[in-house]
């Protein structure tokens, strides 16, 4: 048996030399008798069970991976007949092993991840502006309805999804039947089928009045739970989870809507200039980024990237005012300075703020629809905080000079 393993013994010295195990030396074997199978074992004379055995210990021994094959002085030796029963039985945890790191899917360089990411923000966004820019009125206002309740509900989902990896409880369909309502009601107040028309004022008065019921009734659904013990836990959860995706998202609807102004340009502004602060972000920290801003929340987030949003987000800010500044009531190259750097900042802080509940969550993105991005948490995460500051700098600001 010594013998059957000399060869590979004498290939592996020189990966051994600094006392360290060289665990790819295991892999390597393995996969050698795998692939020429016992045929090949028995026409050079070596004993399969006994080389797989050996090999098995030396690979289990050099990782410590405790419990997936008995390993032992007095269990795995060559020339014992019981000991090659147990080599065989170990066979399947070595082979599994070894295919599911050969089957494991290469890790995509950041060029790639960039690419993916931008193509599926190109693709969706296009799709979503080619409808707010409809010349249809129905159609687009139709349709517009139709993405921001996917949105909202898509979103708030995975939001309650990571609660739920977080082993918290909420309310989850009561916040995904409210949050549709929210949606719904805002935009019907908006183009007047309900309140005062022409009155940002009302719309506001109505997401007010809407979330006192709210929480009235999530406190009414708390009363006639039988099993939630935790409720002020569930409550302050579901509430959440209401005001950071569908409440936030909802002053999209009243920048599009907003009374006197074109609110399409504003929308089409406020998400170039969100995009890019994230493709900045990426795109320099990628190449340059250095020192990290917090890392135990997001260990890809440098200053360098931060600088990058910046730089990014404000130089897009100004190109958009010169060109299309004359459709923006109010806007000129000095709004579009403090608007370019207010909104990569807050961009910036939104992505963190997302960072730290997937982080809580123990996982890497919010889901999975999306090439490249992740979820909808992932593709909304800096545009949460940045819909209501555009808006109140519109309504405050730009058509107030």
């Amino acid at each position: 048996m010594a013998q059957s393993l000399e060869p590979f013994d004498n290939l592996s010295n020189k990966n051994q030399r600094s006392g360290r195990a060289d665990s790819r030396f295991g892999r390597r074997c393995i996969h050698f008798w795998v692939a020429r199978g016992d045929f090949l074992g028995k026409a050079i004379g070596a004993d399969v069970d006994g080389v797989v055995a050996q090999l098995a210990e030396r690979l289990v021994r050099n990782e410590k991976v405790a419990g997936s094959i008995p390993v032992g002085s007095t269990i795995l030796k060559a020339g014992n007949p019981r000991d090659s029963e147990l080599a065989i039985a170990a066979r399947p945890a070595i082979f599994r092993r070894m295919f599911d790191a050969a089957g494991t899917a290469p890790t995509p360089s950041k060029a790639q991840v960039f690419l993916r990411r931008l193509i599926t923000s190109v693709i969706l966004w296009t799709v979503i502006l080619a409808a707010l820019f409809s010349g249809n009125h129905l159609v687009s206002n139709s349709v517009f309805l139709l993405i921001m309740i996917f949105l909202a509900s898509a979103g708030l989902a995975e939001f309650y999804g990571l609660v739920e990896k977080r082993n918290l409880v909420c309310f989850k369909w009561c916040g995904l039947f409210g949050g549709g309502l929210l949606m719904v009601g805002t935009f019907l107040h908006l183009i007047g089928r309900l309140g005062i028309y022409n009155s940002p004022a009302r719309a506001n008065d109505f997401e007010t009045g809407f979330l006192i019921l709210f929480v009235l009734g999530l406190c009414v659904r708390q009363f006639v739970s039988r099993s939630n013990t935790a409720g002020i836990l569930a409550i302050s959860t579901t509430l959440f989870g209401l005001m950071y995706v569908p409440w936030l998202l909802n002053f999209i609807q009243k920048i599009n809507f907003f009374p006197g102004v074109d609110g399409k340009f504003y929308v089409l502004y406020f998400i170039i200039v969100t995009k890019f602060s994230d493709t900045g972000a990426y795109a320099v920290g990628s190449l340059i980024g250095r020192h990290k801003m917090i890392p135990r929340i997001s260990p890809g987030k440098t200053w360098e990237g931060f600088g990058g949003a910046i730089l990014f987000s404000t130089a897009a800010s100004l190109v958009f005012a010169h060109f299309l500044g004359d459709k923006m009531a109010g806007m000129n190259g000095r709004h579009a300075l403090v608007l370019g750097f207010l909104l990569s900042s807050t961009a910036v802080i939104g992505d963190l703020i997302e960072s730290l509940f997937k982080r809580e969550a123990g996982v890497k993105d919010s889901g999975g629809l999306f090439p490249g991005i992740g979820g909808i948490l992932d593709l909304l995460d800096s545009l949460l905080f940045n819909a209501p500051i555009m808006y109140l700098y519109l309504r405050h600001i730009l058509t107030h000079p």
